[in-house]
């Protein structure tokens, strides 16, 4: 094990993002740092160079260190990726003097449920549950098991407050402050009919409780669960549980009004 301090760069392939991680790199060796473009369990920090994209790819990859983690963005977005690569040494100067703060991130977990066994899912921004190719769905919804709706429709998404800004918001969801133990539901092109009612607008749960969705008999093989961008079908699905997980991932926070001037820069 290194006694140094060793700092994780994780990039994704893009030209500017490997551009800004060579650079990075060199500016932290400079410092005394060690960096690792090969993913270290021992360092100190993860910095991720990229998008938005970028970061929830590490986060899954990396099985949801507890070593935190910083973005540099490279991308477009960049909600998650704070730090531009003209910030590289301010950034560096800051953090070796201990000049910010660590926040946590909320997940939402799921837990799957076939008619044979049981399949376990984390989510950083959302879990969605919709339709095989766009299929309308009939879906049970019930909160800490109270009966909420009969939700007819593309699909609901279930959102974390830092998700709240993704796929969410661009649904019509609200937006959460990141440090609200919450998690959002938000129709997606809800119908409402004599046999179906459906909310038309997004719901917010308390952080502790369980929502479940149970879909009805005849679409439990037509039901898709999309982690974070990221596709899974099972076979025979009888109910889906979802909680705001006990565990978080943990992030650098360089200013307390970051959060409203991104919000405004990237949506406003």
């Amino acid at each position: 094990m290194s006694n140094g301090r060793i700092i994780n760069i994780i990039s994704n392939k893009n030209y500017e993002s490997r551009k800004t991680a060579r650079l990075l790199s060199v500016k932290l060796a400079d410092k005394g740092l060690i960096p690792s473009e090969a993913y270290d369990k021992d360092a100190e920090l993860n910095i991720c160079i990229g998008g938005d994209g970028a970061f929830l790819r590490a986060i899954h990859r990396n099985a949801f260190p507890q070593i935190p983690f910083v973005g540099i963005n490279t991308g477009h977005l960049g909600f998650f990726q704070e730090i531009s690569p003209k910030e590289i040494d301010s950034f560096i100067d800051r953090y070796l003097k201990g000049d910010y703060k660590t926040e946590n991130i909320f997940l939402v977990d799921a837990k799957v449920c076939t008619k044979s066994k049981c399949f376990y899912l984390t989510g950083i921004n959302e879990i969605v549950i919709k339709g095989v190719k766009s299929k309308i769905v009939h879906l049970e919804v019930y909160i800490d098991n109270n009966h909420l709706e009969r939700f007819s429709g593309d699909g609901l998404i279930v959102s974390t407050p830092a998700g709240s800004t993704g796929y969410n918001f661009s649904a019509g969801g609200s937006i959460v402050y990141p440090s609200l133990p919450s998690l959002q539901i938000t129709p997606l092109a809800p119908i409402s009919s004599s046999a179906y009612r459906s909310l038309p607008n997004s719901a917010i749960i308390p952080g502790g409780s369980i929502i479940m969705i149970k879909p009805e008999y005849r679409y439990e093989n037509s039901i898709l669960v999309v982690n974070d961008g990221m596709e899974f079908k099972y076979e025979g699905i009888v109910s889906i549980d979802l909680t705001l997980s006990p565990n978080s991932i943990y992030k650098l926070n360089f200013s307390k009004d970051m959060y409203w001037n991104n919000l405004k820069s990237k949506f406003l």
